[in-house]
């Protein structure tokens, strides 16, 4: 079976379980994959996947400063082993658009990424089209290996399209996640086929729904929980302040798991609001204490939104997890969300950066547990039937055996 070096952002991480569900997942299928990751592991907890994995992963130097020997012996072993001229003229154009030491660093990454690859390699592949992307390129053009790509948020709607459009050109092929990723890289690439539409999913062996229907009688309080990072992008803020205009009347209770740089400006924004004492700040979680949560919860809420510089959510795998669990799910109408939520059939949706509408879907939710067990029912049903996780990795599967051989 083929052997694929994959280049990651960092790993292991709390927040892609997306991605280590799919390495684990074509290792089931005879894959053998090597990891290579830009960044080390900042996490200090991790899920049972990560256990189950047998990839060996190689660290790449996060700045060269840090590990100036190791790059120089790359940069000498490149220099002896590969035809470097191709290589240099694409940073040389890069460089010449993006006057930037992070072009540089993912240049001396790519050399250590060549100079150490595992021998036999037979495809590169990254995920995210951004920095990771990036340095996949530069170690194809060193050593003519094929590469491909997996696509998801940030990475396509936050990087120039000159760079995509380039780096579109030269791959083989690229996996992206929702409707909207695909149609807008479709429109970049010199040969649209390139670009395919593969659904991460969810692996049902590990979010088995749970026995229990669901709840025979409204619990009180009202247990909402919402599973992101603390970032803008999620809209949390445009969340505290839909639950901070909820009706007194209303018994509810807030749980919020994830990490994240904004987590201290929402704990004061929850404070300014006096509904801090209805909220649960838990962090980050490995994956079993998220699903216990699931399943003691009533209602998930994601507000994910736009922002300014263009970044925002794909599909979060947070809304397929919670669906598993008969979950009923509000979110908001951006991206690939209503690809897997329809509203009012398996679950509720609002438009983005409105806190009003929130409040008044917030207030429908919480006073009517029958439409809350109905919608989390037929979410359960629905991705069942069409977000198994092996369904997409079938596709992947045919990517990667169909590519050249180098």
């Amino acid at each position: 079976m083929k052997k694929i070096t994959l280049v990651l952002k960092g790993y292991p991480r709390l927040s892609e379980t997306f991605i280590a569900q799919e390495i684990h997942a074509l290792e089931q299928r005879g894959f053998e994959i090597t990891l290579v990751s830009l960044r080390h592991p900042t996490d200090k907890r991790t899920h049972p996947i990560h256990d189950q994995i047998r990839a060996d992963v190689i660290y790449l130097p996060e700045y060269l400063h840090h590990e100036p020997g190791r790059v120089l012996k790359a940069a000498w072993a490149c220099l002896r082993r590969y035809p470097v001229g191709s290589a240099i003229k694409a940073l040389w154009r890069d460089f010449k658009r993006d006057h930037s030491r992070n072009r540089v660093r993912r240049f001396g990454q790519a050399l250590v990424l060549a100079a150490e690859m595992p021998p036999g390699t037979e495809q590169l592949y990254a995920h995210f089209l951004h920095t990771p992307a990036s340095v996949t390129r530069y170690a194809a053009l060193l050593t003519g290996i094929r590469w491909s790509c997996s696509a998801h948020a940030k990475d396509i709607w936050t990087s120039p399209s000159w760079e995509l459009k380039e780096k579109l050109q030269e791959l083989d092929w690229l996996s992206t996640c929702t409707r909207a990723n695909f149609d807008y890289l479709r429109s970049l690439a010199d040969r649209p086929e390139k670009v395919q539409l593969v659904y991460h999913g969810l692996d049902f062996k590990r979010f088995a729904a749970p026995q229990a229907s669901g709840q025979t009688q409204a619990s009180t309080p009202v247990r909402i929980i919402s599973v992101g990072r603390a970032v803008e992008k999620k809209g949390y803020d445009d969340l505290l302040t839909a639950l901070s205009q909820l009706p007194a009347e209303l018994d509810w209770q807030f749980t919020h798991i994830g990490g994240g740089g904004l987590l201290k400006s929402l704990q004061a924004q929850a404070r300014s609001l006096n509904i801090e004492d209805r909220i649960q700040w838990l962090g980050a979680l490995p994956q079993k204490e998220v699903l216990a949560a699931y399943r003691n919860s009533d209602l998930f809420v994601l507000a994910s939104k736009i922002v300014a510089d263009g970044d925002r959510d794909g599909l979060p795998n947070v809304l397929m997890e919670a669906q598993s669990q008969k979950l009923c799910c509000l979110a908001t109408d951006i991206s690939g969300i209503p690809e897997l939520i329809n509203h009012g059939e398996n679950g509720w949706l609002v438009p983005q950066a409105d806190p009003a509408a929130l409040t008044s879907a917030l207030e429908t939710l919480i006073r009517d547990s029958q439409l809350r067990q109905a919608l989390g029912q037929k979410g359960q049903e629905l991705l069942q039937q069409r977000f198994d996780v092996e369904l997409g990795i079938d596709q992947l599967s045919e990517l990667f055996l169909r590519s050249s051989a180098p």
